[in-house]
């Protein structure tokens, strides 16, 4: 089984659910998904796990999956929840930031900076997700790692997605930026700020997406 079938398969149904092209409700049916993506039925099970691990999939024993639609005012909760986890992730880490974590930090802001030249969102998401899981690790709480972790997984699909509104990927690199800078200064209180505020705008970011894809219609999923 290859880990990389069940990530391209999640990433395409993560994009199909959110653009409408599943009803909320709809049962994804296996068999018919393992025909789309022409794979085993072991990726198309694993890729609907990590959709019921971010609440697109509710998996029903003896049923099978269905597509659950989150509303936004769930969204935007989530995301203030998010926001404040990774503020606090960000003043502790400044104060207990290492010489190596801070060195992890850099190379993947490199990576991500590689994936804005090439206008690689996928891959940009991918470093992007490197960074805040380091950063989490770097504010040595234990507890803390694990729920911005946890709510992180549960918010994965809706932070790839607003990466491809127009301009939002240098946005991101530019908060990425100034967030280095304040941990490398020390300064906690900023620290916290900026991360606020790069993922509260995350939260705005998506709901634009969302909302300029309810200006197109939607190809219904087969």
């Amino acid at each position: 089984m290859s880990v990389r079938a069940a990530d391209h398969v999640r990433e395409e149904l993560e994009q199909a659910i959110l653009t409408g092209a599943y009803d909320d409700g709809a049962r994804l049916d296996e068999n018919s998904l393992s025909t789309r993506f022409a794979v085993s039925r072991t990726p198309i099970r694993e890729a609907l796990q990590m959709l019921a691990a971010s609440g697109l999939v509710e998996l029903i024993a003896r049923r099978g999956a269905f597509v659950r639609h989150p509303g936004f005012v769930e969204l935007l909760e989530m995301f203030e929840v998010m926001a404040e986890l990774e503020a606090l992730c960000g003043r502790l880490a400044a104060r207990r930031l290492t010489d190596a974590a801070l060195d992890s930090l850099k190379e993947a802001e490199r990576t991500c900076t590689d994936a804005l030249k090439t206008g690689d969102t996928d891959a940009y998401y991918r470093a992007n997700e490197s960074f805040h899981h380091l950063l989490y690790e770097a504010s040595g709480n234990s507890f803390l790692i694990s729920e911005a972790k946890r709510l992180h997984r549960r918010l994965q699909p809706f932070r790839r997605l607003q990466l491809r509104v127009r301009g939002r990927m240098r946005q991101s690199m530019d908060e990425h930026r100034n967030i280095l800078s304040a941990l490398e200064a020390g300064d906690a209180e900023t620290a916290g700020r900026v991360l606020r505020e790069h993922v509260a705008i995350q939260g705005e970011k998506f709901h634009d997406l969302m909302a300029s894809y309810q200006t197109q219609p939607a190809s219904r999923a087969g």
